[in-house]
């Protein structure tokens, strides 16, 4: 039996579980991630509000958001090159630190983070393609938004059903469409008369004011960057599964970056971070800045363009969403932690049938339950997702660490890429956690609260609290994966060369 202190040596190769192979090259897999992220949406909704804490240092935000991710990309890339299993954290976890930290950190956290992703773009999906239709009394009516967002869940998971080829075709025709509109966005905005000249001191990180605003800016630049490692779990049917994704991580990471910046100071030097009118200061632009200021920068015909390419942004994540989830359920069952039902491929398209049906059912339940108990409550829930990215991100840095430490003083590279740097992205990922769970246990903090404490805090904390019991269930109907420890996923991992 392999050693729990030693770095094991490559297994044999395993049997599939069962998906196509060598479906999807490096362009597709940086589409996929691109997708996942969207970014018209995420840049949308989140830059108003770090202007909002930081004014003109929003672009400093951005990129100092942007370090941990990047940190966190490259431990994905290292890991993946050595494990590339469709399970991603849950299996790099498990062999780093054993099953029940895969479990509850690389498998229940990301479930539960994208689940509730899924029901924020599904409504934000919904809402603003009824506002595209020129529906606008439909889009301020809950009950038919959430009727409209429960269809669009079923529809991507009809895409995703199908196969990745069919999904990762329809989303170079979505991500083209926001990445032009964002495009002309910027170039507008930039030519505009009276537009001020972007200035280096807007990406100064040693300009902000008190480390509280500096530190709630970044977490909410974490947001705008989560979704990318979706990606990840389609590496057993990419081309060159050991490395593709890895560089496609990479690649990915750097391109919202640029894609953020020019948005960002493009807005900022059109209308400026006051409080008044256009101002990305002002309260009511912080929640859309792009549908506030596309009709005065475009006209309000092609601003419409912009409301289209927000509501193709969100529907374009929650298609990835779609399929990054089950291939992760699919893996976790065929390493005996998870029910055999989630293991189960379609004959002719090739994809989890079982788990893609059962995500997209949780998000639909999800989004109606929450729905009916609160709008504030299904707002809260969305803001929990911050704490459950930190967590697993945070965890899997150190993951890497631990997992290659033998291998750490082999060369400069190998101790900077396998151990430095995910490292550091760990413990920027920690601060994150503990940062924000403290701001988020205020009562004040969101909309909701109980006992005293945030709403927030609860229902992130408590996603990981109830995983913990979840898991124990779990534990006593498979007890073979939890007692075999790192080598339950040893012998299974399917690609690992």
């Amino acid at each position: 039996m392999t050693s729990a202190t030693d770095t094991p040596p490559p297994p044999e190769p395993a049997p599939g579980k069962g998906l196509r192979g060598d479906s999807v090259g490096l362009l597709a897999t940086i589409a996929l991630g691109l997708a996942s992220v969207a970014p018209a949406y995420s840049i949308a909704i989140t830059l108003g509000l770090v202007t909002l804490v930081v004014g003109d240092l929003a672009p400093a935000a951005l990129v100092l958001g942007f370090v941990p991710i990047l940190l966190t990309a490259f431990a994905f890339r290292e890991l993946n090159r050595r494990m590339p299993d469709c399970g991603t954290t849950f299996v790099w976890n498990t062999r780093a630190f054993g099953p029940a930290v895969g479990w509850l950190a690389g498998g229940w956290t990301v479930l539960v983070a994208t689940v509730l992703a899924m029901t924020a773009l599904a409504r934000v999906g919904a809402a603003t393609l009824l506002a595209f239709l020129g529906l606008g009394a439909a889009a301020g009516h809950t009950p038919t938004v959430t009727a409209v967002a429960v269809l669009l869940i079923a529809l991507v998971v009809t895409v995703a059903y199908r196969g990745i080829q069919l999904a990762a075709q329809a989303q170079y025709a979505m991500l083209g469409l926001q990445l032009l509109a964002l495009l002309a966005f910027g170039i507008a905005a930039f030519t505009r008369d009276g537009a001020a000249t972007p200035s280096a001191s807007w990406v100064d990180p040693f300009s902000f004011d008190d480390f509280g605003s500096f530190a709630e800016a970044v977490l909410l630049c974490l947001f705008v960057y989560w979704g990318w490692d979706a990606l990840i779990t389609f590496n057993e049917e990419t081309v060159d599964s050991g490395r593709t994704p890895g560089r496609a991580a990479v690649a990915s990471t750097l391109i919202l970056l640029v894609t953020y910046l020019f948005t960002a100071f493009a807005a900022i030097s059109f209308a400026g971070t006051g409080s008044a009118g256009l101002g990305l200061g002002s309260p009511e632009n912080a929640s859309d800045v792009l549908t506030h200021l596309a009709p005065a920068l475009l006209g309000d015909t092609a601003s419409r363009v912009v409301t289209l390419a927000i509501a193709v942004s969100a529907v374009g994540a929650l298609l990835t969403c779609a399929g990054s989830s089950p291939r992760a359920t699919l893996s976790m069952s065929a390493h005996g932690a998870l029910p055999t039902a989630f293991g189960r491929v379609h004959p002719r398209f090739r994809t989890p049938a079982f788990g893609t049906v059962f995500c997209g059912a949780a998000a639909a339940v999800a989004l109606v339950l929450l729905t009916l108990v609160s709008a504030d409550f299904l707002g809260d829930a969305i803001l929990s997702i911050g704490l459950l990215i930190a967590f697993y991100y945070g965890v899997t840095g150190f993951a890497c660490a631990w997992y290659f430490r033998r291998q750490l003083r082999d060369s400069p590279r190998a101790l900077l890429v396998k151990g430095v740097l995910p490292v550091a992205g760990g413990l920027m990922m920690l601060a994150a956690f503990v940062r924000s769970a403290w701001d988020m246990a205020d009562p004040d903090y969101g909309s909701t609260s109980l006992g005293g404490v945030g709403g927030v805090f609860l229902l992130g904390v408590g996603s990981i609290v109830l995983g913990g019991v979840v898991m124990l269930l779990v534990r006593a109907r498979h007890p073979r994966f939890f007692q075999d420890g790192r080598t339950a996923v040893t012998a299974l991992v399917v690609t690992e060369n």
